[in-house]
């Protein structure tokens, strides 16, 4: 069986964002929020810097009964038995991280229009963060904001889940649900948030009552 997109809210780090609090820390504070994935996203730790921390994630993660997904690395994936890789433009193809991972750990891939899309499914992905959705200082790289209008398209065309991302803030939430997302993935929402654990509970009430009412 291929593994289980199992949440709705996907938690993706940048430890330049906790106002000076260790990552683990605020981590932690998201998991007792009920957040239920947790994407390791530090690319300027060297490799041993960047095992420490997933293992210490992993401990965590496990604690609480939650996926921890590694950005890009398949070694360090492996090497704490995560739950899957989350592959960027750059990185190695998804039939061979497939091959290295096997059939039960996720791939998610991160998307930007329906091109990438429809090959991140055809290749093999289980999901896909599509973003950004709105403007966010972090996602300048990757041009302007895709919209909500694109996000409704490539919902339609996909058979896996899709999570919005890129701006993703309590107040439109509902609107991204609307247009049919899986889910939200969020860095800044969680991780400089004064209070992780309270914005983890909102983001996840507004989801289950969103999508309760579809």
């Amino acid at each position: 069986m291929p593994p289980v997109v199992d949440f709705s809210l996907y938690l993706i780090t940048d430890r330049q964002q906790t106002g000076g609090r260790p990552l683990p820390d605020v981590v932690e504070a998201a998991l007792q929020g009920g957040v239920r994935a947790v994407q390791l996203r530090e690319k300027d730790l060297n490799t041993r810097e960047l095992y420490e921390l997933a293992l210490e994630l992993r401990k965590l993660t496990r604690q609480y009964e939650a996926r921890l997904i590694i950005n890009d690395r398949a070694d360090v994936a492996m090497a704490v038995d995560a739950d899957g890789v989350h592959l960027g433009n750059s990185s190695m193809p998804i039939y061979r991280m497939r091959a290295m991972l096997g059939p039960h750990k996720l791939i998610g891939v991160s998307c930007h229009n329906q091109l990438n899309v429809i090959t991140a499914q055809e290749k093999g992905a289980d999901f896909v963060t599509f973003g950004p959705i709105f403007f966010t200082p972090s996602k300048t790289v990757y041009g302007s904001p895709v919209g909500l209008d694109l996000l409704e398209i490539v919902v339609e065309i996909s058979k896996i889940p899709i999570f919005a991302l890129g701006g993703i803030k309590p107040h439109n939430v509902p609107e991204v649900l609307s247009r049919g997302a899986s889910g939200v993935a969020v860095v800044s929402a969680i991780i400089a948030a004064e209070n992780p654990e309270q914005e983890a509970r909102l983001l996840l009430e507004l989801i289950a009552r969103e999508q309760a009412g579809q």
